[in-house]
């Protein structure tokens, strides 16, 4: 068979003509028009201008947080910081040592959050993080006479942030659900656990969430970097704003640019991406955990692209297109069963594809106890590339927007998340694509691997930097 190319948009060729035109009039509501993608920038747009405005006419479905962090790092940071991610079920404490603006020495260590703690009383949350802060601290001999510590702390919540040390909940997310914390300014809450225990000397000086992290380690890689963004099991994005623009940040202001949170996950909670959602996407939407809930992420992030994958094929199946209407029922499970197929699957089928192969997308068909032919196999794998394809770009189209709207003679993307790194598609059409949505706006795609540790201990020295300034 012939070798696909990953920035090419997928085609389907099959031995039967009325099968393939059957096939492709199923999936063509996959398959975004000029006109369709057109109106996503514009929303895209509306829903920005009405995030950041003070008096909205209408909610919109991107919170377009201030971070408030109005500077990034900059070469001159020196000094031992800290960091503390959390994120899910495991967390991490870490120690960055920093001698002008390079990184000189790092320890990590892991931790595991137990259920009674995720569900429980808020304050034993925090005070078991303060424990295992206190262990790491002790255990790796950072408590040394004289030595206090800035700490960056990552909480990948909803959060409504009042300033660069305070995050109120918003709500609690994945197995987390721990009472007397919403609403409440997680670092006040870590803050008091740390003081409670008096054996550490530590200042919680900034919070933010992965993206913000991501686009912080980004500009330790490359100053010229002014986006950040999550592409991984979810996904998000943040960037360099124009304070002038931020309306509902009342007062006047000596900072002139500000990093903003999108929180584009949720793009589209409000209805206004509904022209391009198709049955699939609603089926995805009603399995998952969080229904009517991050719309925009559910198109194509690592946690769903599996099922919206299934879906599709399901679908091809029931209308006798696919496998002669089998659904399956191997060891692996069936086209009906939620969560049958991974996105790690497509990867691989997508990464097999651009070789020239078939073994892949053939085990996994089986996994499922179906028995496929040659053309089953090329509609497997045309799915593959249809359900991803359409994923770039939706990501692309923002991405451009946010390359327009700032108008850098060059602006480098850092970018961290399982499916930019793995998905053999992703990387190289994003290329492709944001240079066709923004011609004219110089850009780099960045690989920031742990903007979540990393990227927070870089915030907690920049936060540091800008305190002494001040």
């Amino acid at each position: 068979m012939n070798k696909a190319s990953p920035t090419s948009e997928p085609k389907l060729t099959l031995s039967d003509p009325d099968r393939q035109q059957k096939a492709l009039d199923i999936l063509s509501p996959l398959v975004l028009t000029k006109t369709q993608k057109e109106r996503v920038k514009e929303v895209f747009i509306e829903e920005m201008k009405l995030g950041l405005a003070a008096s909205p006419e209408r909610k919109s479905s991107l919170l377009m947080e201030n971070t408030f962090i109005p500077e990034l790092v900059n070469g001159t940071e020196s000094g031992e910081y800290m960091a503390l991610d959390l994120g899910g079920t495991n967390f991490r404490v870490i120690y960055v040592q920093l001698k002008d603006g390079k990184i000189e020495e790092e320890i990590i260590d892991y931790y595991h959050v137990p259920e009674d703690k995720r569900l429980g009383p808020g304050t034993e949350l925090f005070d078991f993080l303060a424990y295992c802060i206190s262990d790491f601290v002790h255990k790796r001999n950072l408590n040394l006479t004289g030595r206090t510590y800035q700490l960056g702390f990552t909480f990948s919540f909803p959060m409504t942030q009042k300033s660069l040390n305070i995050g109120l909940l918003v709500s609690w997310t994945k197995s987390f659900n721990c009472s007397g914390v919403l609403g409440e300014d997680a670092v006040q809450m870590l803050t008091d656990a740390i003081n409670r225990r008096g054996d550490l000397d530590i200042t919680v000086s900034a919070i933010l969430n992965d993206t913000t992290g991501t686009l912080v380690m980004g500009s330790y890689l490359d100053p010229r970097c002014g986006i950040g963004m999550i592409l991984g099991t979810g996904c998000n994005g943040c960037y360099v704003e124009k304070v002038s623009r931020i309306e509902k940040w009342p007062g006047k202001h000596s900072e002139a640019e500000v990093i903003v949170d999108i929180e584009w996950g949720a793009f589209g909670d409000n209805g206004v991406l509904d022209f391009i959602r198709t049955k699939w996407d609603r089926a995805v939407d009603d399995q998952s955990l969080l229904v009517h809930s991050y719309t925009f992420e559910k198109y194509f992030a690592g946690k769903y692209l599996g099922d919206l994958y299934r879906e599709v094929l399901l679908t091809l199946a029931k209308s006798g297109v696919f496998c002669e209407g089998n659904v399956g029922g191997g060891e692996g499970g069936s086209l009906t069963k939620h969560g049958s197929i991974t996105t790690k699957d497509i990867s691989a089928i997508e990464s097999e594809h651009f070789h020239g192969g078939r073994d892949d997308v053939k085990k996994v068909l089986e996994r499922l106890g179906l028995k496929p032919d040659e053309d089953d196999l090329s509609i497997a794998q045309h799915v593959a590339g249809v359900v991803s394809y359409r994923g770039v770009v939706l990501v692309c189209l923002l991405i451009g927007v946010l390359l327009d709207r700032m108008e850098r003679e060059h602006c480098t993307i850092a970018i961290d998340g399982s499916l930019f790194q793995h998905h053999p598609r992703f990387r190289p059409l994003m290329d492709k694509l944001i240079s066709e949505l923004a011609p004219g706006r110089p850009f780099d795609l960045r690989l920031a691997s742990d903007g979540s540790g990393l990227g927070s201990a870089l915030t907690a020295a920049v936060a540091d930097r800008l305190q002494k300034k001040s």
